[in-house]
């Protein structure tokens, strides 16, 4: 049984920026919730590992590239599984736009990760302009929504991995 309901010529059209960007936005939310779980998950079983007065003396998870890296896996398996079952986040569901390859077939987990780091291109200036040249918060910030806006523009994440945007015209 298919996720995706059958193509049609006036089912999807092109996402638009706005779309795409809106998407986006709306997508932070639940994300930032799913994270805050995925954390407290993790804090819950390093202080189990490690004791309240170790996990301390450790820092917690501050700068700890083990956590890092569990973000990272739990920011993937959001989007990731999302794309890859249905096409659509919720923030895309929201704003009816679907993430799919040409000709409207479903995405794989591949393509899912390739879609993903290349979303993240966006970041690489901000960080870099604030770790490496201890640039203001603000202007950091500034850039890497510049850089977004450029990313969702240029379709980066979608030439990466082979795949489209598209706006659904219709329900299905």
């Amino acid at each position: 049984m298919s996720l995706l309901p059958p193509v049609t010529a006036d089912r999807f059209v092109p996402a638009p920026l706005f779309r795409r960007l809106a998407a986006a936005v709306y997508d932070v939310l639940p994300l930032a919730g799913v994270l805050v779980m995925a954390e407290a998950l993790a804090t819950g079983l390093g202080r189990l590992l490690l004791g309240a007065e170790g996990y301390g003396q450790h820092a917690g998870l501050a700068g700890n590239p083990w956590n890092t890296s569990f973000v990272f896996l739990v920011c993937f398996a959001y989007y990731g599984g999302f794309w890859v079952h249905g096409g659509q986040t919720l923030g895309l569901r929201t704003w009816k736009l679907r993430v799919q390859l040409p000709g409207g077939g479903r995405i794989g987990w591949w393509h899912a990760l390739l879609r993903f780091l290349a979303g993240l291109a966006w970041l690489v200036p901000g960080l870099g302009l604030y770790k490496a040249l201890h640039a203001p918060v603000w202007m950091a910030i500034a850039l890497s929504l510049a850089c977004l806006i450029a990313t969702l523009a240029s379709r980066l994440p979608d030439r990466a991995a082979g795949t489209e945007m598209v706006r659904l015209l219709r329900d299905g």
